[in-house]
């Protein structure tokens, strides 16, 4: 049975499907029937049995386009939002019609962002097709594409419409890319959901082989706790930036490495570790908990290789990061188990520490 939950407050409540073939006419049909034109934008990782589903249901409720990217961050271009936009007016898309995403968190942030920009706003439908996107960036309304100085760096909150997640499609993932999923997964477990751990650390060859039971559970515990923190601040002005723990080092991995060297949630993973060690040189956390995080996360096959990256290294990337307020970087710690907080007062000599011990 279909698992449902709400995120958004008024009229910017929507409704997030979880099941295995949610990808349905019976779930994709309401979200459509308003619309007479529908945009899919995908990229070719995603495998072709999925796009056509989609394609072929949403031909019974609108006239459908298409636009195919090339997987990876790089699809997040300046250069690939103009060629949308473009595509969008050659065909006259005006404001009752909508964007479908199917894909991964790129298709997702890149098709977000143009349904913000197009006309001020077009509806778009969320249907995420991997771990990653399913338990983060396909809720929550955070859109954006990425510039040379950095990842997300231009974009926009914008609700989709509504949220489907099919977890039957997530066989078709790379091991992987399934598992860099995974930590955005252990990020809730360590910032707020005491009951999530618990699950990863007694689930972990189910999780792994991907038990459809016990990744559904997973999964629902995952957007609950996001959903209970965007619903309370929507635009990032206190409480969601929890959100980012982990996120302020990893992306700085990410571009270290032009965002071709690591996945998204392998850098996220060694963030969060990161700022765990920070965490605990802050004196936030004892060394036990430290190591049991470190434990979860080589329990889920995470490279946690030290002496890695440099200070001097990342350093320019970690203060070109959305936190970064009046100069002071702002970071996202733990003040205990499954308790996150924000703190801009922190020895300097704790972070180059962490990178290194």
């Amino acid at each position: 049975m279909a698992k449902e939950i709400f995120a958004g407050k008024n009229d910017k409540k929507y409704k997030i499907i979880i099941s295995a073939n949610a990808i349905s006419k019976k779930n994709l049909g309401p979200l459509l029937k308003e619309h007479n034109k529908a945009l899919i934008i995908s990229d070719n990782g995603v495998p072709l049995n999925i796009t056509r589903k989609v394609t072929y249901i949403s031909k019974a409720f609108s006239k459908v386009f298409s636009v195919t990217l090339t997987k990876g961050e790089q699809a997040k271009s300046i250069q690939n939002f103009q060629k949308i936009l473009d595509l969008l007016a050659e065909n006259n898309f005006d404001r009752t019609d909508a964007i479908i995403a199917v894909g991964g968190g790129v298709v997702g942030d890149i098709a977000g962002y143009v349904a913000s920009s197009y006309l001020r706003g077009v509806q778009f439908i969320q249907i995420p097709t991997t771990l990653l996107a399913q338990v983060d960036s396909s809720v929550g309304g955070k859109t954006a594409i990425n510039i040379s100085a950095g990842k997300n760096l231009v974009g926009a909150f914008y609700n989709p419409k509504g949220v489907i997640i099919d977890t039957s499609v997530l066989t078709s993932l790379p091991q992987r890319e399934y598992r860099a999923g995974l930590a955005e997964v252990v990020k809730y477990a360590l910032i707020k959901n005491k009951y999530l751990f618990t699950l990863l650390k007694e689930n972990v060859q189910k999780i792994l082989l991907m038990d459809k039971k016990i990744i559904e559970e997973v999964i629902f515990e995952s957007i609950k706790t996001k959903a209970e923190i965007v619903t309370k601040d929507e635009k990032e002005n206190g409480l969601r930036a929890i959100l980012n723990f982990g996120h302020t080092f990893g992306h700085a991995i990410e571009a270290h490495g032009n965002y071709k060297k690591i996945l998204h949630g392998e850098a996220v993973a060694k963030g969060m570790l990161i700022a765990s060690r920070i965490s605990y040189f802050e004196g936030h956390i004892s060394q036990k908990y430290l190591n049991a995080i470190e434990d979860l996360l080589e329990m889920y096959e995470f490279d946690l290789s030290k002496n890695q990256y440099q200070y001097k290294d990342l350093k320019p990337f970690i203060f070109r990061d959305k936190k970064v307020r009046s100069g002071k970087l702002n970071l996202v710690l733990l003040g205990g188990p499954s308790k996150a907080i924000i703190t801009n007062s922190f020895d300097s000599n704790n972070l180059k520490k962490s990178l290194v011990s």
